[in-house]
């Protein structure tokens, strides 16, 4: 336990002093100065990220950098096993991302101004119509240059069998006409989910596979892809870990 209070405080910490920042970051943000507002954002939100795994004592492999789109916004689906997927994937993919959170999280202190400078979207998943109309929000993010990440399984597999892709979470990508790229995803669930506290010293994997494309398919080719993606990046992972 204290283990898991001292890293959750030194995460914290880190992000505190970055007060300074924020502050100016949502200074440019209100003055409509997007491209200064980002450059803020994306000079600390890795730093933050790879923190994360460098306070958890966590080594990181990854592959399939090369074939990421350089000048495109891409959806990257995912499977999700645990809580350190998103800084995973904010602090090694090398694109700016954003991503559909739970509109509880859009009231968490200093948490909720990263995630609006981020340009995350606040799903409020209870509204059929608040969660149409985010998702045609995000697509337009991603339309901005903002690359999507998703989780289809919607909740953590925490180290077992993967959770089947729910075929509505593909609707941003086909709405933005993006290329998708599928992740895997490859033992962050070791980090905390493992064992209810943090536990050092562990290693992940991140696979980034061949991009998807998306625009200008038909109805009955879209409605091929979930399982296809599933199959891809669920192939590389053992049936459970536990």
């Amino acid at each position: 336990m204290f283990t898991t209070l001292a890293t959750l405080i030194k995460i914290i910490c880190f992000m505190l002093k970055q007060n300074k920042l924020r502050r100016l970051a949502v200074k440019y943000d209100r003055e409509n100065n997007i491209v200064e507002r980002d450059k803020v954002v994306q000079s600390i939100v890795p730093v933050w990220a790879r923190y994360c795994f460098e306070v958890t004592k966590t080594s990181v492999e990854v592959h399939g950098l090369e074939k990421l789109p350089k000048d495109r916004a891409v959806v990257f689906i995912g499977n999700h096993q645990g809580n350190m997927d998103i800084p995973l994937l904010f602090g090694y993919l090398n694109k700016p991302l954003t991503f559909v959170a739970k509109a509880e999280l859009g009231k968490i202190p200093l948490l909720a101004d990263w995630m609006r400078l981020l340009q995350c979207t606040f799903i409020e998943r209870k509204s059929p119509r608040k969660s149409v109309q985010a998702i045609k929000d995000a697509a337009d993010g991603v339309k901005k240059g903002y690359s999507q990440v998703i989780f289809p399984e919607g909740t953590r597999s925490k180290g077992g069998p993967h959770h089947e892709f729910k075929a509505g979470s593909f609707k941003l990508a086909f709405m933005s006409g993006s290329p998708i790229v599928p992740v895997t995803i490859d033992g962050t669930w070791r980090i905390y989910e493992g064992q209810k506290k943090v536990k050092k010293g562990q290693h992940v994997i991140l696979t980034v596979h061949d991009p998807i494309e998306t625009a200008g398919l038909s109805r009955e080719q879209q409605a091929e892809i979930p399982a296809m993606v599933e199959k891809i990046v669920c192939s590389p992972l053992p049936e459970s870990k536990n």
